[in-house]
């Protein structure tokens, strides 16, 4: 759009500006907070339970690869769950479909806390990725009904940020709630708070066209963007899109791209920060509350600013998209700071915090706008189905990343644990470890646990004991041993998907202005 053009438009659009600041700030507000307190803060159960799980990695004998299995079990249905929940929000429509999500969120978020063993847990994962794929098709699909296209981005800013309100809430609450009441009660209390998020939902939306809350005037800004200016609820009706149409479109395929590429990335901090803590700084419970809660304050900072990013060019008289992926160009350079997490981590752990917030804040920034060029190019009534497309390809962009990363892990921790024994044989400790080798080591559930897998400061507490009986000098030694040694392998094994993370909105930019190059209006 050319500068004079975008004035025209601008003239036509203030005509009804005013009234709709009410509304914008409502929306934002309810959505914003739905989407906190139901949908993010169930997935930031992923970030609670892995505090949880930081203990029964000690009581079930998980491996990184075995959480790194659990959590891929919720990535799998919610990334096969996607594609069928952005038809169904588009043919139940916003309000319903959004309800129905919340409601099996809670249940998924519940029936955690009947888990007692990793098969438990992976059915509770599953649950809960499956009503987890309506949060953004439905969340996406109402920021298009309710708002022109200068705003969306910055709408959908606002309650992408409320994504983060459970992950600063998560560590600071869940470690005192498990402490308290126990770990269970963690997950019934969240999965309460959703079904208690039902009753504002039904309460306050409805969309445009037959919301009581707005007038003409406000209709006609909202849809200031289309042909149509007149509404009739009546008019309303639900067409029918087949997932092929919609892929024959380069459109889908550069955003399916896009999620694919990126969405990993916030899956594998979301996942692995606690476990990164405790694996390069030995810190467990709450010496990881507040460290986490900076990190994704800093998210919620990018998610609104990242919002409000491409106005600046869009206000220049670029076209929305446009000036959108100009936007997300800048954005995708912050990342790269990434790289530079764990060389200054040898001064305090708060720098590669703060590093990895700026990577994580950087990522809702371009959410935000990656989730908007769907609504730019696509019809309303392809949102929700693109974006399920989308974010199926999200979804299995984390499977392998959270999977690559778990056998990653997994690899570079046996190595530092052989390296270890290799140097506790030079220090004389060669009959203590022949000794506790030789031993069958099980824990209270019977599972066996292998030396050369499990480190000696992961071991569950009736293992450590039996161990100490035998040699409570040498064992303290050979721990003292094993922790550095183990420790600098990890550190190269993070400092790869490290790099991986930082590189991956640029690759993913690049794709995506390859295959759509200019701003291009779908028609179905």
């Amino acid at each position: 759009m050319n500068i004079e053009a975008k004035s025209a438009h601008d003239t036509d659009q203030n005509k009804y500006e005013s009234p709709i600041r009410a509304s914008f700030w409502l929306l934002a507000i309810v959505i914003g907070g739905i989407n906190a307190y139901s949908s993010r803060f169930f997935i930031n159960n992923d970030a609670i339970a892995y505090i949880e799980i930081g203990e029964a990695i000690k009581q079930f004998n998980w491996s990184d690869s075995d959480y790194a299995n659990i959590v891929s079990v919720f990535q799998f249905v919610y990334a096969i769950s996607m594609i069928f929940a952005g038809r169904l929000i588009d043919w139940l429509g916003t309000k319903l479909g959004y309800a129905l999500s919340l409601a099996v969120w809670s249940v998924g978020a519940m029936v955690h806390a009947l888990a007692t063993a990793t098969s438990g847990f992976m059915f509770a994962r599953g649950v809960l990725g499956f009503g987890e794929s309506g949060n953004f098709p439905a969340a996406i699909k109402t920021v298009a009904e309710w708002f022109p296209k200068k705003e969306r981005a910055l709408a959908t800013g606002i309650f992408n940020s409320g994504t983060n309100v459970g992950a600063i809430l998560a560590p600071i609450s869940v470690p005192w709630i498990a402490d308290h009441l126990g770990w269970q009660w963690a997950f019934i209390i969240i999965g309460g708070i959703g079904f208690l998020w039902l009753i504002f939902w039904f309460w306050l939306y409805e969309i445009p066209a037959r919301s009581k809350r707005i007038g003409q005037s406000e209709r006609m800004y909202i849809n200031s963007d289309q042909v149509t200016t007149s509404f009739n609820p009546g008019d309303i009706r639900v067409e029918k899109i087949s997932w092929f149409q919609l892929l024959k479109h380069r459109q889908t395929w550069a955003f399916s791209f896009g999620k694919f590429m990126t969405d990993g990335v916030w899956w594998f901090f979301l996942f692995w920060l606690p476990a990164y803590l405790k694996a390069q700084y030995g810190m467990t419970g709450m010496e990881v509350a507040y460290p986490l809660a900076a990190l994704y304050m800093l998210s919620s900072i990018g998610s609104i600013g990242g919002g409000w990013f491409p106005m600046y060019f869009i206000n220049k008289g670029y076209e929305p998209y446009e000036g959108r992926m100009k936007a997300m160009l800048t954005i995708a350079l912050f990342p790269l700071v990434v790289l530079s997490a764990q060389y200054l981590g040898t001064i305090s752990y708060w720098w590669p915090v703060l590093i990895i917030g700026i990577g994580t804040a950087a990522h809702q920034a371009w959410s935000a706008n990656i989730f908007t060029t769907v609504s730019d190019m696509f019809p309303n009534k392809a949102v929700g189905s693109v974006t399920g497309i989308g974010g199926m390809a999200g979804g299995l962009g984390g499977i392998v990343v959270n999977k690559s990363a778990g056998w990653l892990f997994d690899g570079y921790r046996h190595a530092g644990i052989a390296k270890a024994w290799l140097s506790a044989r030079s220090a004389h400790l060669g009959d203590y470890m022949d000794k506790i080798r030789s031993i069958q080591l099980v824990n209270k559930h019977g599972d066996l646990i292998s030396l050369d897998k499990v480190e000696l400061g992961g071991l569950p507490s009736e293992v450590v004991t039996k161990l100490q009986a035998i040699d409570p000098i040498s064992f303290k030694l050979l721990k003292a041993i094993q922790y550095p040694i183990v420790q600098h392998d990890m550190t190269t094994a993070y400092t790869i998907v490290f790099t991986f993370c930082a590189l991956a909105y640029l690759i993913a930019w690049g794709v995506m202005h390859m295959m759509v190059p200019k701003f291009k209006k779908i028609e179905l």
